[in-house]
């Protein structure tokens, strides 16, 4: 089960991914609030976490990228009996690590950028990608979908308020995965309190910045780790 970021919803998010339909089922829920669901106001990434948990389906390897890292820790956190395993890239759970000088300046620019930024979306989404370190390419058009995407972004709570239960999952008998991407100290040490307080396994993909789904070498390592 594929939980997606945001910016885009998971026909856009997973495209590198696919090939491993050929060994497993892949879930990809759109997220409330992006296409081809219904526009939202607010999204909040605890409301998103009840509303995708009955996908589990008593059984199912977690993945979640970015915003939808979040909801995967959330998730797994709520009903670690239905979780197979856990894979999350980049968790923007920025509260895990305040005090952290990295941290605390990204923040402090998203939350500048939330508040102050462009409401256009072409402008909004331009600055959104440069503060989290995304080399994503926006198309010389946007599509209907994409501004909906786009404004969906706009409207999500802020993820450095999630309260990442870490002893919960701590506890938790199945494995975890940690990716990060070599770009960011901030997501940098996120990841590094992820990796020592679980413990999980710990993953480092450059080449893509916070584009991690796109990486190099990252359908090869979830479906090496998946089937373990």
């Amino acid at each position: 089960m594929l939980i997606h970021g945001s910016g885009g919803n998971a026909e856009t998010a997973w495209t590198a991914v696919r090939p491993l339909a050929e060994r497993f089922t892949l879930v990809t829920p759109n997220r409330s609030g992006y296409p081809p669901n219904p526009p939202l106001e607010r999204i909040d990434f605890e409301v998103q976490a009840a509303e995708l948990a009955p996908l589990l389906d008593n059984g199912a390897h977690l993945v979640g990228h970015s915003y939808g890292g979040v909801i995967a820790l959330l998730m797994a956190a709520r009903r670690p009996e239905e979780v197979l395993s856990l894979a999350v890239s980049e968790p923007p759970a920025f509260a895990l690590a305040r005090g952290n000088p990295e941290v605390d300046r990204v923040v402090g620019r998203l939350e500048e950028h939330f508040t102050r930024g462009p409401r256009d979306p072409r402008g909004f989404i331009t600055g959104f990608l440069a503060a989290v370190g995304s080399r994503a390419q926006l198309p010389e058009r946007l599509s209907p979908d994409a501004e909906q995407s786009i404004r969906a972004t706009m409207a999500e709570r802020p993820p450095w308020e999630a309260e990442i239960p870490l002893d919960a999952l701590a506890a938790a008998p199945f494995r975890k995965l940690v990716i990060s991407g070599a770009h960011s100290a901030a997501f940098d040490a996120v990841c590094d309190v992820l990796e020592q307080r679980l413990p999980t396994e710990r993953a480092v993909l450059p080449g893509a910045g916070h584009s991690l789904v796109h990486a190099p070498g990252y359908p090869e390592l979830l479906e090496s780790f998946l089937p373990r």
